[in-house]
């Protein structure tokens, strides 16, 4: 079960902010339809729901927030926009990634491709698919944790209706077998189709909370889509012919031959078509909205809706205030819009409809086409020890003819209405118990009544004196933070950097070029052997083997944020330091087995073209393989490091190519200018302190180490290192504040 209480997002400079109170309830084993037009909110709900955006509100995934839930991935699976994922990766090799990250066995990736039925396909790249198979492929994403929850951002949009219908029905599917969906939608008869439950939003705010049965009945209604070559003769008579009998018939344009006739049935117009000999090319009963304007807000709503922005009368809110009243549909289980944890209004509560609050009045009027309903007011967030008793009306209209008349007494349950759990305390003898259009109680963060009260604070507007003061009221900042890291970060980078050919066509070109220079080294000469084994021309700054280590360690993370898998749903790459340690190690390993078949290439190249003379070891090699070796994990380890902190593969090759070019002069003149002392002897001084010898003549490998930190290139390579690690743990120490 998914509840949200009074998501509101921050407002921008002067505008209202683009989600205002909205809460709802997303129950287990159903599917919900988040529906709006472009522009209502609905991504911006979902996002606040996932702690993606900044704002204020609560929700809860089956009665725990998302920032209290260890692994939120394993609660609730998420698709927001398109697959994040390199489109060089395979289907496979993308989902086995993430099940390392999520940490479950590896044959999770065949399971889900193939409830998926993309088991055909899982040999093929990411970046090959259709947008319906992309679809599919995050729906396979986002199952891969089994989670309890899914939430979609309109995943239907651009595909087929082939596509769509398969989609729809995996959702239907997972709901079947008691988890929860939440998706949104603009097409209103998606909604209808697909969900069990409807939440309709407007301009931010919640206007209708009902059953996928209400909402067709009060929000759609039948219609017969004809298609002819005559259709403005047809309009016309069929126009005429109702006029005559006298019963309500509308018929409109769509534009081209096509005509959406409210009103009628199909055996009518087909027999109006047959009688005037009018060529028919389609006739069929279709579902559509209410026509033009439905979901817009008339002029004098959107005036009143301005007015609500700014402080209220002081005897709003107050038993017996005048307020206008709301009518909107009731749901058949959710008793119509849902409250807060404050208590504010949604659409239908208390402010809305007809209540005594001081909420948005008439903002969100009577939806058109919607039958006239007493909507509930908000519900409150329950309080231990505390309930509040329903404030007396005075505004309510008049109990139309499909609604009870209201009463102090509490009604009988309708027979279709589920016992109270025996957890559930039952309700006081003076509060109204649930009707057969009100929810029974069961959802630990409603109360277990509807109940009608006045609004705690006034909307969130820049400068409003009522929110300064009621800014300990408001619902707890939504904060957001950063994904959690891989659970198995070593499997994951490794399925990361072997899963695409980057790597591979890297090392190759690498191994080429190297090759090439040594062979036109040693045909110019006056090359030193260490250098010549290297590749390593005095004119450039770096070998061809440093600089291919340090593109592929800023690829280790650069491609993070360019194809954030990890981020998919937790908006920000993570920056952990097991995640960190585990790029480190690969991307050193890497670099290692890089410079060993450089050395390796390059001797036998220069074997074949010079003779063995040019391919010797040299006298001391143990140095020069230490300091070849340092160098070359060092690339790698700034391109890791830089890349992490600027978020950028871009960045991370500038910051190695930056260790010679800049550091390496910087470091060249500390050191040769004037000195007073000198390091010399360190290791015996050491010794000296220590009372003790060092093991297996560790002595001597201190002092290359230092020596080799000692020249303008390690100590360099080292204060790069050190500078970047030091910026890399001061972001990550402030992702966690």
């Amino acid at each position: 079960m998914i509840q949200a209480f009074g998501l509101t997002s921050n407002p921008r400079k002067e505008l209202p902010p683009a989600v205002d109170d909205v809460s709802f309830e997303a129950r287990a084993g159903r599917v919900t339809a988040l529906l709006g037009a472009s522009g209502a909110g609905k991504t911006t709900a979902l996002r606040l729901m996932l702690d993606l955006q900044q704002g204020r509100g609560l929700t809860y995934f089956r009665g725990r927030p998302l920032r209290r839930i260890a692994h939120p991935s394993r609660e609730v699976g998420v698709l927001l926009g398109d697959v994040p994922g390199h489109p060089g990766r395979t289907v496979r090799g993308h989902l086995r990634m993430l099940c390392a990250a999520a940490g479950v066995p590896v044959r999770r990736a065949d399971e889900v491709l193939e409830s998926v039925g993309l088991l055909g396909l899982r040999d093929e790249r990411l970046g090959t698919l259709s947008r319906g198979m992309d679809r599919r492929l995050g729906l396979a994403c986002a199952l891969v944790p089994d989670p309890h929850a899914l939430v979609f951002d309109d995943p239907a949009g651009a595909l087929s209706p082939h596509d769509a219908r398969r989609l729809h029905g995996a959702l239907r599917a997972h709901a079947a077998q008691g988890g929860t969906v939440l998706f949104s939608t603009a097409d209103p008869k998606e909604a209808a189709r697909s969900a069990d439950h409807v939440v309709t939003l407007e301009r931010g705010r919640v206007v209708a909370d009902q059953e996928a049965a209400e909402f067709s009945r009060t929000r759609l209604r039948p219609r017969v889509a004809v298609r002819s070559p005559h259709a403005a003769r047809l309009a016309s008579l069929v126009t005429k012919e109702a006029r005559a009998a006298r019963r309500s018939v509308e018929v409109v344009r769509e534009g081209g031959n096509r005509l959406a006739v409210y009103g009628s049935t199909c055996a009518d117009i087909g027999e109006a078509a047959f009688r005037h000999g009018i060529l028919v090319h389609q006739l069929a009963d279709e579902v559509g909205d209410m026509g033009p304007g439905a979901g817009e807000i008339p002029a004098a709503r959107q005036q009143e809706q301005r007015k609500t922005d700014g402080d209220r009368a002081p005897g709003a809110g107050m038993p017996g205030a005048e307020t206008p009243s709301v009518l909107l549909p009731s749901s058949a289980t959710d008793g119509g819009t849902r409250g807060d944890a404050d208590g504010r209004g949604h659409g239908g509560g208390d402010g809305h409809g007809g209540g005594g609050g001081d909420g948005h009045g008439g903002a969100d009027g009577p939806v058109p086409g919607t039958v006239p309903h007493r909507t509930p007011g908000p519900r409150q967030a329950p309080v231990p020890g505390h309930r509040t008793e329903p404030a007396p009306s005075h505004s309510e209209p008049a109990p139309g003819p499909s609604e009870p008349a209201p009463s102090h007494s509490e009604p009988a349950p309708g027979p279709s209405e589920p016992a109270p759990r025996p957890s559930e305390p039952a309700p006081r003898p003076s509060e109204p118990a649930p009707g057969p259009s009100e929810p029974t109680p069961g959802s630990p963060g409603l109360d277990a009544a509807p109940i009608r009260t006045s609004r705690q604070f006034s909307t969130l507007t820049p400068g409003s004196a009522r929110t300064r003061e009621a800014a300990a009221a408001l619902p707890p900042p939504v904060s957001v933070r950063s994904a959690p890291s891989p659970l198995r970060p070593l499997r994951y980078e490794l399925r990361r950097a072997m899963g695409v050919r980057t790597g591979f066509v890297t090392g190759a070109v690498v191994l080429l070029v190297s090759a090439v220079t040594a062979v036109i080294l040693a045909r110019v000469g006056h090359t030193p052997q260490p250098r010549l084994l290297a590749a390593w021309p005095r004119e450039l700054p770096l070998p061809p083997t440093a600089l291919g280590a340090g593109l592929l360690g800023a690829l280790a993370f650069g491609d993070e944020f360019r194809h954030p898998a990890l981020a998919a749903d937790r908006g920000t790459v993570p920056r952990r330091m097991g995640l960190l340690t585990a790029k480190l190690l690969v991307s050193a390993a890497t670099a290692l087995l890089l410079a060993a078949l450089t050395v390796g290439c390059d001797a036998e190249v220069l074997r074949l073209f010079y003779g063995p003379e040019l391919a010797e070891v040299p006298a001391d090699w143990p140095a020069l393989s230490a300091g070849w070796l340092g160098l070359v994990v060092g690339c790698a380890w700034s391109g890791v490091l830089a890349a992490g902190v600027f978020r950028s593969t871009t960045a991370g090759l500038a910051a190695v190519v930056a260790v010679p070019v800049v550091v390496v002069p910087l470091v060249q003149k500390a050191w040769e200018g004037p000195s007073v002392r000198t390091a010399a002897g360190f290791p015996m001084r050491v010794r000296e302190v220590l009372l003790t010898q060092w093991p297996f003549g560790g002595e001597r490998y201190v002092a290359e180490v230092l020596r080799l930190i000692a020249q303008p290139v390690g100590g360099a390579m080292t204060l790069s290192l050190t500078a970047l690690l030091c910026a890399y743990l001061l972001t990550t120490l402030r992702s966690r504040v």
